[in-house]
């Protein structure tokens, strides 16, 4: 095949057509870890100045949103963890259309909790969040009592700040500020 038989401009689009998929889903990663890290500029990193999430009744502008959630999940919940499994977007110029599900896991003392539900972002203009709204579709409550059993003694408990293990650059076996069970 030669260069002439190459329809770069095809080429160019498919590749910032995959592009533009990889930086959504990261802005979607991003969110959910400054979440499980209680990093308020993690989470308003991700939305547009006028962005807005909506969370149930409660609905913020992006500026707003970290410390309202922080505050909410402390308040709920001891530790906690925001999975994204199934991540659909439809990019149509420069608007995307995106819908992630979420399971999220949640201990308060020896109570777990699972729910599941799904974040929705549209943007405009730059790849940033500038509505999501939530849903939960399921509950599902349980006994964390194991995590105390003495089997997971000596494994490293995350943190909401920036001690927590995933922020350490180079990572290192340096325990300071580290937690376990």
């Amino acid at each position: 095949m030669t260069t002439t038989d190459i329809d770069l401009e095809a080429l160019r689009r498919d590749l910032q057509y995959v592009k533009d998929k990889i930086e959504i889903r990261d802005l979607i990663h991003t969110q959910a870890r400054g979440h499980d890290r209680h990093d308020v500029s993690l989470m308003t990193s991700v939305y547009t100045d006028d962005g807005v999430d909506e969370h149930g009744p409660t609905v913020k502008a992006a500026a707003d949103y970290g410390d309202w959630a922080n505050a909410a999940h402390s308040a709920a919940f001891d530790q906690h963890s925001h999975n994204i499994t199934t991540h659909t977007c439809e990019i149509d110029g420069d608007v995307a259309h995106s819908e992630s599900y979420v399971i999220v896991q949640a201990r308060r003392g020896n109570a777990l909790i699972m729910m599941g539900g799904r974040y929705i972002e549209r943007r405009d203009g730059t790849w940033k969040i500038a509505l999501r709204r939530c849903t939960v579709e399921w509950t599902l409550q349980g006994d964390g009592s194991a995590l105390k059993s003495g089997n997971f003694t000596g494994f490293i408990k995350g943190s909401w700040d920036p001690n927590d293990v995933s922020y350490a650059r180079p990572l290192t076996q340096d325990d300071t500020n580290i937690e376990r069970w």
